[in-house]
């Protein structure tokens, strides 16, 4: 006999075990009594043993007993994989990589991760600092499910960028500089300062917009110093060596007695986007990508 003990064997048999009735136990099931009792039997013939002594009333035997406390084991266990599958399939459950440059640590970033840890406690959360430039190769390879990137990455068919967060741009001063002594800046005002800035492989299009902004002002940025970490410009920048422009997020990092000074208009914005793949996305990245969205801010904020 090639036939082998199936789940309806086992939930069919779990049924009259504990309702020790063919009757009731076809009921709870919804299949009518006949059908019920050829199933039982077949199990039976499967396992080599009489499974319920029928008369004088409905009792198991001792072979029943054991299959009893193995059919609720097995039934139990795949009720919970079901459980555990349909979690995953909602969101709810799993894994996810999120990758986020450097410079998205000072906005609501740490706010979004916090609510969406709290709501879907569930999923485990796995963060990978990538910068800007190297997140749409982390995309399509698999090493992020999701990205966080100041400026829409440069990417191919397949990847979805969607701007979620806006920001102005601020000057970052020395100390004693003599233009710390204004409440805003026109950004012309830098043309023939000294620049601290970033490598443009770092982030392209942030590294483009700066420049871009600077044009509109009317120069070009005389950068004297690159540093590839933002901690690492702004204290060059509080040692004297030049200034720069940072999102107004940096605000929050007090570093020495570096200044912070916001434009005067027309003011220049940096955008943050997320990023992710379009056909197949994990599904515990779309109540991420919807916490973000409530996040978003407008330019004036």
């Amino acid at each position: 006999m090639n036939e082998k003990v199936e789940l309806r064997h086992l939930r069919y048999f779990a049924a009259v075990a504990e309702e020790l009735h063919f009757g009731r136990a076809a009921e709870r099931l919804g299949i009518a009594q006949p059908p019920l009792s050829q199933q039982i039997k077949s199990l039976e013939e499967l396992v080599g043993h009489t499974l319920f002594e029928r008369r004088p009333q409905v009792r198991l035997t001792p072979a029943g007993e054991a299959l009893l406390e193995v059919a609720r084991r097995t039934l139990s266990q795949m009720e919970e994989g079901l459980n555990s599958t349909r979690r995953v399939g909602r969101g709810e459950a799993g894994k996810i990589t999120v990758g986020f440059a450097a410079s998205i640590l000072t906005t609501a970033l740490p706010e979004i991760l916090r609510t969406y840890r709290e709501r879907f406690p569930g999923v485990e959360l796995r963060l990978r600092e990538v910068s800007s430039a190297a997140q749409a190769a982390a995309l399509s390879d698999g090493g992020i499910d999701v990205g966080f990137v100041r400026e829409a990455v440069e990417h191919g068919a397949g990847l979805i960028c969607e701007p979620i967060l806006r920001e102005e741009f601020v000057a970052v001063l020395p100390p004693a500089h003599g233009l710390a002594k204004r409440r805003e800046l026109p950004l012309g005002e830098l043309a023939g300062e000294p620049f601290v800035h970033f490598p443009r492989a770092v982030a392209p299009a942030l590294y483009d917009q700066v420049g871009d902004a600077c044009r509109r002002a009317g120069f070009q940025p005389l950068v004297v110093q690159e540093a590839q970490e933002w901690l690492t410009i702004l204290g060059l920048v509080e040692a004297g060596l030049g200034v720069s422009l940072v999102p107004d997020s940096f605000r929050r990092l007090r570093w020495g007695g570096v200044q912070y000074r916001p434009l005067a208009p027309p003011r220049e914005f940096t955008d943050v986007f997320v990023c992710r793949l379009e056909a197949g996305p994990v599904p515990a990245v779309a109540p991420l990508i919807e916490i973000a969205r409530g996040f978003a801010l407008g330019p004036n904020q």
